[in-house]
């Protein structure tokens, strides 16, 4: 049997329609979009299938949107005998991962999700921050463009996400003045249409809140290896309430996880909505069999391939 990773998406994945198709065809996807339903106490499920790209958008139904989006698709993978040895998300969708591996009840992440949603969301005024892609430069020249930039505000590196690919979140101002030395240099650069500086240290403040969220919590140790998102490294139960906190306002090592994963495995499956991580991933590492699960169509792909057999 081949050794499987699961990834799952973070932010920026959703877009309408996600789930509708694997939801109407099996059973298994329908009871995760109803038991958030029940749980959140308002239709996440039709704004997943019917809603706006306005109304996905928003952060508070953006990431448990996200978040059940994913665990229905892990469940038809399930359904289909398809399990993974280890997994990692990105940024949002490390919660995901924890759920996939039993360390978090799905009731529970949906919950933490939205008040984290929240709680992001209200840390910085609005048009305060800002997170650029950084395209074409080594992480070296992006780590000394960020503390060129600090007498201007702050510019932290957010995501390590492939080689040549690294974002930069903070103050509009210092990341503006980072940009601006990254370009002198040649890279390329892409804003981003985010309204939250995410994993930077403007997010310190929003961690403390969240702290409380987490100590509520009643988790377990994981069934297999999941990666946590501010090491990359494999967590451990007493780990996770500090590993979370520490993903608000620290670096996503995306490029480090997937490295680490690819001498332990044979095939990457994307599971969510979107193709990003896939991408990611074929920047990264070489001769992986790779796959991604968001429809009926991409299941029966992954489920006829060499790499799921």
């Amino acid at each position: 049997m081949p050794k499987i990773a699961f990834v799952f998406p973070g932010q920026g994945a959703q877009h309408p329609g996600m789930g509708k198709e694997l939801a109407e065809r099996f059973q298994e996807a329908r009871d995760i979009y109803q038991l958030a339903d029940q749980v959140l106490g308002f239709p996440l499920s039709k704004i997943c299938f019917e809603g706006s790209k306005e109304e996905l958008n928003k952060t508070e139904i953006t990431q448990p949107a996200i978040l059940t989006t994913s665990i229905a698709i892990l469940a038809v993978l399930r359904a289909h005998g398809l399990t993974p040895c280890i997994a990692a998300g990105l940024s949002l969708g490390e919660y995901s991962a924890l759920v996939a591996s039993g360390a978090l009840q799905f009731e529970d992440a949906l919950k933490l999700v939205i008040k984290r949603g929240k709680i992001m969301q209200e840390a910085v005024p609005k048009g305060q921050g800002m997170m650029v892609a950084v395209l074409g430069v080594k992480g070296s020249a992006v780590e000394q463009a960020c503390a060129s930039a600090a007498s201007a505000g702050i510019a932290d590196i957010a995501n390590y996400n492939c080689p040549g690919q690294i974002v930069i979140s903070g103050e509009r101002e210092g990341v503006q003045k980072a940009v601006k030395l990254l370009k002198a240099g040649g890279a390329r650069v892409v804003p981003l249409a985010v309204s939250v500086p995410s994993h930077s240290r403007l997010m310190i403040n929003a961690a403390e809140e969240l702290r409380e969220e987490l100590a509520g919590i009643e988790w377990s140790e994981p069934d297999f290896p999941v990666l946590s998102n501010a090491e990359a490294q494999e967590v451990h139960r007493t780990d996770l309430p500090d590993i979370l906190l520490k993903q608000l306002y620290n670096p996503v090592k995306w490029e480090h996880s997937i490295i680490y994963m690819s001498d332990k495995i044979d095939y990457f499956i994307e599971v969510g909505p979107g193709k990003v991580l896939t991408g990611l991933i074929k920047k990264t590492v070489k001769n992986k069999a790779l796959g991604s699960v968001e429809d009926t169509a991409s299941l029966e792909k992954v489920l006829k391939s060499e790499g799921a057999r």
